[in-house]
């Protein structure tokens, strides 16, 4: 694989790392900035409002420019977004430092995705993805747990002070390491919107709200079902998040291989494992044994997806492949709102703390649905190009018996 995926997993393992690590700082944040902890929940919506926000948007206002200048620009302002938060004298201005954060997001994983599926091969298109990916779900193994001690231990502020530094080491690395990328020709708003008339790429987009949507659930509850319900103390629960991400990192790297081979195969077996997985967690929580098991298999099963349906935007939306694949970011943040808030509402119901689990259950079966439509419309063409093709041939054959 060439080294400029190294780079771009740099910048990728930054963005995960400022995405998850105020989940672990909360508290502190919210004592220090003297606010209530739903008011500091803030910082977390208005980053992925950034995410939604910032991908479509400055995707297409930088449609003209070359896509390693668009790269690098979106790490200028990743830098200033996390020196900005790690500065904020307020509540109001952490608010707008957040939100700044969030906006590069989706256009640098969506025109990295891009990049890294044209630095090879077409058939390692999907694991040249991953490789990108990776540098995403080891943040959530190193970055988010080293970032929350060091917050907790110096304050918050130096976490995010970490997060800056990391992306000055992001923005060299692709400086040096990536090539640079052809400037895209003959585009314009209206031919880049064009790509958004197909079923399938809608489709692509319903597979992850509902089908990402089933992890986030899961995810969003997992510290409270593993104390209160497991018994685990909550040191013992930040080594297990870190197990998530190992999961996270494992599924990513054999769903990207798979994904070269069998795109909508490997699509179809891990939803369908992730909808098993998140159904077994809620007898395996009252485990201490398997419980750990479970969530190693939820993170490998819910990512092993994503080198998938990445791909798969990028065929569906070959005249839009950056604003395609860059609108997957805004809709993973769709889908972790979405999971979130359909948790919170069976718990909120009565129905215990492991009640996200079977909503996350039944959400990978919807998002499975949307992928089944979206392969049989694949294949539906084949069909019907074979039987007019079959009948083509009897004409002849039939007006000379006439």
């Amino acid at each position: 694989m060439p080294i400029a995926l190294l780079a771009l997993a740099i910048a990728a393992f930054g963005i995960g790392t400022t995405e998850f690590v105020m989940m672990g700082l909360l508290p502190e944040v919210a004592t220090d900035l003297q606010v209530s902890i739903p008011d500091a929940g803030g910082y977390i919506s208005l980053y992925a409002l950034g995410v939604v926000i910032g991908a479509p948007l400055l995707t297409m206002l930088g449609m003209r420019f070359k896509r390693k200048t668009m790269l690098l620009s979106m790490l200028v302002l990743f830098t200033v977004g996390n020196l900005c938060s790690a500065f904020a004298p307020t509540h109001e201005l952490l608010l707008g430092a957040r939100f700044l954060a969030g906006l590069p997001h989706g256009v640098f994983f969506g025109i990295g995705a891009v990049v890294a599926a044209s630095l090879v091969a077409t058939d390692k298109r999907a694991q040249a993805i991953s490789m990108m990916f990776i540098g995403l779900t080891v943040a959530n193994i190193v970055g988010v747990p080293v970032g929350t001690l060091l917050g907790q231990a110096l304050g918050w502020r130096w976490a995010f002070g970490l997060v800056a530094v990391i992306g000055v080491v992001a923005l060299a690395a692709v400086a040096a390491l990536v090539p640079d990328q052809p400037k895209p020709a003959d585009v314009s708003v209206r031919g880049e919107l064009r790509a958004f008339r197909r079923p399938q790429v809608w489709l692509a987009f319903a597979v992850v709200v509902f089908g990402f949507a089933a992890t986030f659930s899961f995810y969003s509850y997992i510290k409270p079902v593993l104390t209160d319900v497991t018994g685990y103390s909550p040191t013992a629960v930040t080594l297990l998040l870190a197990l998530f991400g190992v999961g996270m990192t494992v599924g990513t790297a054999v769903g990207g291989r798979l994904a070269d081979k069998a795109p909508m195969k490997t699509l179809y077996v891990f939803l369908g494992a992730l909808a098993a997985c998140l159904a077994l967690f809620v007898v395996t929580a009252h485990s201490a044994v398997l419980a750990p098991v479970t969530v190693f298999l939820i993170g490998a099963t819910g990512f092993a997806a994503i080198p998938s349906i990445q791909a798969r935007i990028l065929d569906q939306a070959k005249e839009a492949p950056a604003l395609g694949s860059a609108s997957i970011q805004s809709t993973f943040n769709i889908a972790n709102s979405l999971g979130a808030y359909l948790g919170g509402v069976v718990i909120a119901a009565g129905l215990g703390l492991t009640a996200p689990s079977w909503v996350g259950a039944l959400l990978a079966v919807v998002g499975l649905g949307f992928a089944l439509v979206s392969g049989w419309l694949d294949r539906r063409p084949q069909r019907t190009g074979a039987t007019v093709s079959h009948r083509a041939a009897q004409p002849t054959e039939s007006v000379e018996v006439g």
